[in-house]
């Protein structure tokens, strides 16, 4: 006998959301958006966190595919590999709940494309793996996008203490989550565990800025 799946209706899944968050937090987050630039083991769990919560909307940015090196800390399966991961996280999203809006670009960041992908983002998160393509896209918003909120996750490889990640406020849009220290350039590997304790931290993080709470 074939296996049946039930699927909730809006209404059924936002009396669920209701009911663990209050009207008013819900309204909040229903009404909130995100951008998220790179979709591996930092953007990949965060999207999945924020799509939990019930947030509205998603912006999904990455040009790659998933490979299996990434199933090590990223929330791919192995049927999701050599799929774009744009594609592979917004499946996974629709299943937990399919009336969130997903957009998606599979395309790499660059100084030429940010304002066109980030035209309609007023919160950002930073996810990439590389340090340049972090300090790039960070620097660019600062610069040219004051508007906006960004966090960013640095310093969450190996297998080091929980305690040692949190977040930081470095300037007044600027949110740091990470130890800020360990990096795989060093010989590090990255963990699973560790690696979704920073992405913890930056859904945390990004969920406290939609409801208005600035602070870290």
């Amino acid at each position: 006998m074939k296996e049946r799946h039930t699927i909730l209706s809006k209404d059924e899944i936002e009396e669920v959301l209701i009911e663990r968050h209050t009207l008013p937090i819900h309204r909040k987050l229903r009404n909130a958006g995100a951008a998220i630039a790179g979709l591996g083991g930092l953007g990949s769990h965060v999207a999945v966190m924020l799509a939990r919560t019930g947030i509205g909307s998603l912006h999904l940015i990455d040009f790659d595919r998933v490979e299996p090196s990434n199933l090590n800390r990223q929330i791919y399966r192995m049927k999701h590999l050599g799929r774009y991961k744009t594609e592979a996280l917004k499946e996974e999203i629709s299943e937990i709940n399919p009336y969130i809006s997903v957009r998606t670009d599979k395309v790499k960041v660059t100084e030429n494309n940010i304002d066109r992908l980030f035209r309609d983002d007023k919160i950002i998160c930073e996810a990439f793996d590389r340090a340049e393509n972090k300090a790039m896209l960070v620097n660019y918003l600062l610069e040219h996008r004051p508007d906006t909120f960004i966090v960013s996750g640095s310093g969450m490889a190996g297998y080091g203490s929980s305690n040692s990640i949190h977040t930081e406020k470095r300037m007044k849009n600027l949110y740091l989550c990470g130890d800020g220290t360990s990096d795989i350039a060093s010989g590090i590997s990255l963990t699973a565990p560790r690696v979704t304790l920073c992405a913890a931290h930056q859904a945390n993080m990004i969920l406290r800025l939609i409801l208005g709470e600035k602070d870290v």
